[in-house]
């Protein structure tokens, strides 16, 4: 017979997750195969997932609502799952995200969170350790949902044109980077800035930051170290980090400057090399 977990439910989000989606399939008088023949999935990542031995993704989740008719309570629950995985001090963070109605952002040498690739995310998380580094990354880019919100945040980034050229991954995780970034160029909630190196001496020399705005409760300013994250609520530093952005966005090129200056960085410096022959090479 085969030794099924049992999962308690109030462990964590991870533990609710695979408890409720063997809950729901048993339910349906399904197998863990069955199931995973109609969501397209092996029937052994179900029961990973239901054991909670394999992280669940949104796609899953809708998958399986779909199957199930379970209105949605999956997807609902994936991003607290989601949101479980992220280090402990930076739930506070992935929160804030979720609330805010506007988020200003600036960077000096990785493009936000909100903004990365799978590829580029994968190489930033993997600089020091690659343990679960596919849990982690999935972790990271399952923030982006707020965009897909009905009402989502007006996210304004700016970031140093350092950004552009500190090459992260590969010239190839670069290329899909950057290319991501000019995605945006025609959506007026997601906004991006470069602030040139000619522009010198400016308000962001002491690091990045980001300012979050709420509909009905004080701006959070965040600012980040190794390992450890900083949420202030403190009214002196929003009022000055505010204004320091203000500065930052009135020294960075213009939303249409920034995206021809990313263009341009794409196609000089991670465009396809040639040789002698003409052909590309890597």
């Amino acid at each position: 017979m085969t030794n099924i977990n049992v999962l308690d439910p109030g462990a964590s989000p991870l533990d609710y997750y695979g408890f409720e989606l063997r809950r729901l399939r048993e339910a349906a008088g399904l197998t863990q195969r069955q199931l995973g023949d109609i969501i397209n999935y092996t029937g052994s990542l179900v029961g990973q997932v239901e054991t909670a031995r394999k992280l669940p993704t949104p796609e899953f989740s809708e998958r399986v609502d779909a199957a199930l008719g379970t209105d949605g309570l999956l997807s609902r629950l994936v991003a607290l799952v989601m949101r479980s995985q992220l280090p402990a001090w930076f739930q506070q963070v992935a929160e804030l995200e979720a609330r805010a109605v506007k988020i200003h952002t600036f960077h000096t040498h990785l493009v936000h969170g909100l903004l990365q690739t799978r590829a580029y995310a994968r190489a930033v998380l993997s600089a020091m350790h690659v343990v679960d580094i596919d849990d982690r990354t999935a972790a990271r880019l399952a923030r982006q949902r707020i965009f897909e919100k009905s009402e989502p945040p007006v996210f304004w980034s700016v970031l140093s044109e350092t950004v552009l050229y500190q090459e992260i991954g590969s010239r190839e995780t670069m290329r899909g980077q950057l290319a991501r970034l000019l995605t945006f160029e025609t959506n007026p909630r997601v906004n991006i800035q470069v602030l040139p190196f000619s522009a010198g001496v400016h308000a962001g020399l002491q690091g990045s930051f980001d300012v979050f705005h709420f509909a009905g409760d004080p701006d959070i300013v965040y600012t980040e170290g190794y390992g450890s994250g900083h949420p202030s609520a403190n009214p002196e530093t929003a009022t000055d980090c505010s204004l320091r952005y203000d500065h930052l966005q009135a020294a960075a090129l213009s939303l249409r400057d920034s995206a021809e200056l990313i263009r341009h960085v794409v196609e000089e410096r991670y465009g396809e090399q040639r040789g002698a022959d003409e052909d590309p090479v890597a």
